[in-house]
């Protein structure tokens, strides 16, 4: 789509269970198209996207939540970078909800998530851009992020060229109607994997992963 003259892809989704780091040797992934083309059973591989922030051996650097188990803490500590640009926030799926929300409001509620994945900045809370953008900004990237619709639909985006922080969350708020958005990370980590839309993932390695898979699929 196109939003203030700038073009974005987006993937709508319902997901099911689609976090992934390491492979059954213990190896990270590291490329979007190196995930399993189907999970067992059937159901194809059919949109892929990095998850998160993550240091130079590929671990998330905040809280990672893989079938029901947390393989990495929430992250809660101040520093430089957009991770720390607080508020920052988990994305994670609970059942059959999916939700962004403020780290802090996550540890205040500490819901049962069955994948969970920390990133930062928020780009969106409760309808409210992040404070810290600045819609003059001249620091441009490509940038890609995750919200969730009223109604619980998951949206991913990604953008075509380099946008502003602030752009990006007003495409997620007033192009795509999340009350709530979180930024995944920009430059060349920014990876979307759709052979649909001629997309074939990272050239650099990435860490934790979104993988979603077609309907029907028995679950891994």
């Amino acid at each position: 789509m196109e939003y203030e003259r700038k073009p974005y892809t987006i993937c709508e989704v319902d997901l099911r269970k689609p976090l992934y780091w390491k492979n059954s040797g213990g190896t990270p992934y590291a490329y979007l198209s190196s995930l399993p083309r189907a999970l067992t059973g059937g159901g194809r591989l059919l949109f892929a996207t990095n998850a998160g922030m993550f240091d130079p051996a590929l671990k998330p650097v905040g809280l990672y939540v893989e079938q029901g188990r947390e393989l990495v803490h929430v992250n809660t500590t101040s520093g430089y970078g957009n991770f720390h640009m607080k508020p920052n926030g988990v994305f994670y799926v609970s059942g059959d909800r999916a939700a962004v929300v403020e780290t802090r409001a996550f540890l205040k509620h500490r819901p049962q998530a069955d994948l969970a994945t920390q990133s930062g900045p928020m780009l969106v809370v409760n309808g409210r851009l992040h404070p810290r953008f600045d819609r003059r900004s001249t620091s441009l990237k490509v940038r890609n992020g995750v919200g969730v619709r009223a109604d619980g639909k998951v949206v991913f985006g990604i953008s075509q060229g380099e946008v502003s922080f602030d752009a990006f969350a007003r495409l997620f708020r007033d192009g795509l109607n999340c009350p709530n958005a979180l930024f995944l990370d920009g430059g060349s980590a920014a990876s979307l994997y759709a052979p649909s839309l001629n997309r074939y993932g990272n050239i650099l390695s990435l860490g934790p992963m979104l993988a979603v898979f077609e309907r029907g699929a028995i679950r891994q």
